[in-house]
């Protein structure tokens, strides 16, 4: 269910509740549920174990967030209809709006694809400074507030066992305190304490697909000039199992990032960083880090493996209770998919409520499901065009592998064939419209 096909924010369509909702984690899926919550519950908390800076910084539990960030369609539009403006304050703020195919240089299967028809446009800036206007656009809703430095400990619930009633955590000063919540969602990330609280409490743990990688990435920052916002996507493939992207960000920045799969390990010494670079099929990269400012350290950010928890398949689940976010999947970060994902999670939240609060989880699961299953089958089946992926493979991903292969193949010289990939790429539409006649055609048709 990508953007196309999910209904968009309309806050007219969920009756008030009243009481507090309580929000687990304060990443951007947290940040999009509390707005969504807010327009519905009298008050709404969100508990984040960072402390939070009033300015876009890195945060310490979220070392991800020093990677380069692009935000697809799919978020793009989600966010700005859950806060009207947002586009333009990122933009304000020294974020760009890009052509994804004319100012961003994609590098795949062996050559650079073709622009698109139609421009198609992405956001491209620090996740820091991406949080940083979102949590700005939540702190200002008069009936959210944030209990930032807090570590959760676990949920509360009622004499039946059958609801959770609030959580207890740690707050600023080390102190044991119970929050008592109408509902409470857990967008705490991976490392998501909800599947040993449900096997502790009677419940069943959701079954986990997980698939291994072994990406590790590394990132610098440089300076960029002024005029100069063109950037390079370099795929990683069988035979070089190393990838790369230049993105521009605000402050005429480039984040530049090496990654390698595998046992291929991104680099962290500026020697092996510029010799990485260097080897790479498209030489923008290695040339801009000779020539320009070196702004920071590098930075490595592991990921062994993604990982999906099948909460929709629990046949029973506490009542008043819902899992979003990178706590339910997350995925290989090359894709850039988890901000759009965090969003169009937070919007089942929104609808879930609409048929009330009893039975929100398991509502809420069935939605976010066909949102969790396109983005996994393009991340983790594209994963698997290496031998060494290991776990489950989604039905058919050899088959739809060697498809996109062509496919992409042939978007080296055709644009239309660009575009659609891309359309599927931003989460706009299924990977099934891949399989249209006309884009079948352009794909199979004989060389000439």
């Amino acid at each position: 269910m990508p953007l196309n096909s999910m209904k968009r924010y309309d806050e007219s369509r969920v009756e008030h509740i009243t009481g507090t909702a309580v929000v687990i984690g304060g990443s951007m899926a947290g940040l999009c549920a509390a707005r969504v919550l807010a327009g519905i519950f009298d008050d709404v908390i969100v508990i984040e174990r960072d402390t939070l800076s009033d300015e876009a910084a890195i945060r310490d539990g979220a070392p991800q967030t020093s990677q380069p960030h692009a935000l697809l369609e799919a978020g793009r539009a989600t966010l700005e209809d859950l806060f009207p403006g947002f586009t333009q304050s990122v933009r304000d703020a020294g974020g760009l709006a890009l052509n994804m195919t004319r100012d961003i240089v994609w590098y795949d299967k062996g050559d650079t694809v073709e622009e698109a028809e139609t421009p198609l446009s992405a956001l491209y800036a620090s996740r820091p400074l991406f949080e940083h206007i979102v949590r700005k656009k939540v702190r200002s809703k008069s009936n959210i507030s944030f209990r930032d430095g807090c570590h959760f400990i676990t949920y509360t619930q009622n004499r039946s066992a059958n609801q959770i009633t609030g959580i207890k955590f740690r707050d600023e000063q080390g102190e044991e305190t119970t929050l008592e919540s109408k509902i409470t969602v857990d967008a705490s990330g991976r490392a998501s304490k909800t599947p040993s609280w449900l096997a502790n409490n009677g419940y069943a743990k959701p079954d986990v697909d997980r698939v291994n990688i072994d990406v590790t990435y590394s990132t610098v920052c440089i300076s960029r000039p002024t005029d100069d916002h063109h950037g390079v996507l370099i795929a990683p493939e069988p035979g070089r199992p190393r990838g790369a992207a230049m993105l521009p960000i605000e402050q005429n920045q480039w984040q530049i990032l090496l990654q390698g799969v595998h046992g291929e390990r991104a680099p962290v010494d500026t020697e092996r960083f510029i010799s990485w670079a260097a080897q790479l099929p498209i030489q923008d990269p290695v040339r801009e880090l000779r020539e320009q400012q070196w702004l920071t350290d590098i930075r490595r950010y592991p990921f062994p493996a993604s990982v999906r928890h099948n909460y929709h398949t629990l046949r029973r689940f506490p009542d008043r209770f819902v899992v979003i976010g990178d706590a339910v999947a997350s995925f290989n970060p090359i894709y850039g998919q988890g901000m759009s994902v965090a969003a169009l999670d937070s919007l089942a939240v929104h609808h879930g409520l609409s048929d009330g609060i009893t039975g929100v989880g398991p509502r809420v699961f069935d939605l976010i499901k066909p949102v969790i299953h396109e983005a996994w089958r393009t991340a983790v089946g594209n994963d698997f065009i290496f031998n060494e992926t290991t776990g489950p493979k989604p039905f058919a991903t050899d088959l739809l592998n060697t498809y996109a292969s062509r496919l992409v193949k042939r978007a080296h010289d055709d644009g239309v064939l660009t575009e659609a990939f891309l359309r599927v790429f931003r989460l706009e539409r299924q990977a099934t419209s891949l399989l249209h006649p006309r884009i079948l055609w352009r794909t199979l048709r004989p060389h000439l």
